[in-house]
């Protein structure tokens, strides 16, 4: 009879390698790619998230089917190994090409770039994240060892969650910023005669329609040679900017602008300001304005990112393919996806944890999705990416703190369902306290680690709760169908953790597309006419006739609404299908232990 020695460190260490480098990839795609593609690219919010939900619906479906190529392979490495090498290296050839778009491609080019190579990174992944965790009982002993390796897997992915979070926007500055300040790409365009207006905002952020233009005007604008290749559009979002009227000197933190540019000799600037400066500023007034474009900068950034991730991706997963061994005996039983499903849907409890997971995964992720919007666009500023950086490296520090600290002390003194249930309230707190904070003005970021402690802390403990209600709904479906499905149960888990992604992303991507929060939030400007300087004036006239047009802060409100209350209704809605339907008590469970063990006992009596 073969048996398995106790695992030491260095296969431990080399599976929980494994798991920070597959969920630093997942984040990355998970949090950003909808940003990459809407705020740099260009992309329509409504289409992306029409693409990243059916990618995500799709790649969740999938995986029930790679379960079973998997348990069908034989080779000399084993079932899981071979998958697990090869899924990732194209996955991390894939998220670097996914990140690496070309700008030259047309809007509907960009849109069959998108959807091809997020649909290609999604197959890819599956290929290797159902070997990742169906190999376990292929290298440990069952029990308590099996039990520990899968706690170990989620533990350490989630710090490579955090790890992302905390880093990404800090290293594609970083990145970006070094190499286009030595593009030879870069180049500056003096506008010769720019029409520059400026108007006025009441105390609610809002044009009144009153304006002035600017007889002596100068504006330099610089950026990759591409973005002046046809018509150019600027925001304060989108660019770094001084502008210096009449001595007094304005940046985004304390004025906001929009810059249309045909040509060098056809361009329209309008510049906010409130009512006070607004007053001292005569059709007279000496303006200068200097722009740099910021968009290459995170494009550049998002691409060799990507690809330092990926590098660390296929060398972390290398170490865990190299050091665990498989056992050549180990089984695992095939059977078909609909069998799987079927599975699913007779054990009620592995049912009723699925759909609490999807729930509680759906709101988490609106809100990582939103996040970096709420940033850039709510309370902006010249350092919002340092902010931004900030709370994620806060929050990011809290989820790997509540994995390994907050959960075992919280487990000394409750049992796992009053632990969930301080998990939920929690997370609604935090959410409530944010909105609060939101709605009443705070624009400081350290007020807004108070929100971000309740909710990652809660989202921390959660991530490892899962893993124990998944496994204990395995010894249910045991003694209920005289079945023992753990790669069924524990498969779904990647399953619903991938379609709350792909739910969360669509509602993300309606809500970026109602309240128009992108990059150019403001005035409808369509790329793909010949005159943008036209459509500004025309937005502006829009606002003389109309007056106390919102310019772009009102809009923020949807977006703060969207990220806070859906979230908590989520929550609420979950809490409530696992108090009602979710009954494996710490009582119960010993109870079937209990009858598995007699039933074990008879099976081994009657053998003999």
């Amino acid at each position: 009879m073969e048996t398995t020695k106790k695992l030491g460190f260095k296969e431990k260490f080399a599976y929980g390698l494994g798991a920070v480098g597959k969920d630093m990839v997942y984040m990355l795609s998970a949090s950003y790619v909808l940003y990459y593609y809407q705020d740099i690219m260009g992309v329509s919010a409504w289409v992306m998230g029409i693409i990243l939900l059916v990618a995500r619906v799709f790649d969740a479906f999938n995986d029930p089917l790679m379960g079973v190529i998997v348990a069908k392979t034989k080779s000399r490495w084993g079932k899981f190994r071979p998958w697990l090498f090869l899924g990732t290296l194209t996955n991390a050839i894939v998220l670097f090409v996914m990140f690496a778009a070309p700008p030259s491609l047309t809007a509907k080019g960009l849109v069959a770039y998108a959807a091809i190579f997020y649909i290609l990174w999604g197959v890819t992944y599956t290929m290797m994240d159902i070997p990742y965790w169906s190999m376990v009982p292929a290298f440990t002993k069952s029990g308590k060892e099996r039990e520990g390796m899968a706690a170990l897997g989620r533990t350490c992915a989630g710090v490579g969650s955090a790890i992302v979070t905390i880093i990404t926007m800090i290293a594609v500055t970083f990145i970006g910023s070094t190499l286009t300040g030595k593009s030879k790409n870069n180049v500056n365009v003096k506008l010769n005669s720019p029409e520059v207006y400026v108007m006025e905002l009441n105390e609610a952020s809002a044009a009144t329609g009153e304006y002035k233009l600017l007889s002596n005007a100068s504006i330099d604008v610089t950026g990759d040679k591409s973005e002046f290749a046809a018509t150019t559009y600027f925001t304060q979002d989108n660019s770094k900017y001084t502008i210096n009227l009449d001595g007094t000197e304005y940046t985004k933190d304390n004025s906001k602008l929009q810059l249309a540019i045909d040509s060098e000799d056809s361009s329209m600037l309008i510049l906010y300001l409130d009512e006070a400066e607004y007053a001292s500023v005569n059709e007279d007034s000496q303006f200068t304005a200097s722009l740099t474009s910021t968009k290459e900068v995170e494009r550049v950034g998002f691409k060799y990112f990507s690809l330092i991730i990926a590098i660390l991706f296929f060398l972390f997963i290398l170490v865990t393919c190299i050091c665990i061994k498989e056992k050549s005996t180990v089984d695992v039983e095939t059977v078909g996806v609909g069998q799987m499903f079927k599975s699913l849907i007779k054990n009620d409890q592995a049912m009723a944890m699925v759909i609490t997971i999807v729930m509680v995964n759906t709101a988490t992720y609106i809100t990582s999705n939103l996040l970096i919007y709420f940033f850039k666009y709510d309370l902006a500023g010249s350092n919002w990416q340092g902010n931004y950086t900030l709370f994620n490296t806060f929050a990011g520090g809290i989820q790997i703190l509540a994995m390994m600290a907050f959960f075992p002390l919280l487990r000394k003194f409750f049992n796992t369902m009053k632990i969930f249930t301080i998990c939920i309230i929690s997370a609604i707190a935090g959410y409530v306290i944010l909105l609060v904070m939101a709605l009443t003005g705070t624009t400081a970021v350290y007020p807004f680690l108070v929100p971000g402690f309740f909710i990652m802390a809660a989202v921390g403990i959660m991530n490892v709760l899962v893993t124990i209600f998944l496994a204990n709904t395995v010894d249910y479906g045991e003694l209920k169908n005289n079945r023992r499905e753990e790669s069924v149960i524990f498969s779904m888990q990647t399953f619903v953790v991938k379609l709350a992604s792909g739910i969360a992303a669509l509602i993300a991507s309606i809500c970026l597309s109602v309240f128009k929060i992108s990059e150019g939030s403001g005035p409808s400007i369509d790329m793909s006419q010949s005159s943008l300087v036209v459509q500004l004036k025309d937005y502006m006239n829009g606002i003389i006739e109309n007056g106390a047009l919102v310019v772009s802060n009102n809009s923020v409100v949807g977006l703060r609404l969207v990220m806070t209350l859906l979230p908590v209704l989520v929550l609420v809605l979950a809490f409530i299908v696992f108090k009602k339907r979710y009954t494996l008590t710490d009582a119960r469970l010993a109870d079937i232990s209990e009858q598995l063990a007699a039933r074990k006992g008879q099976t081994s009596s009657a053998a003999e």
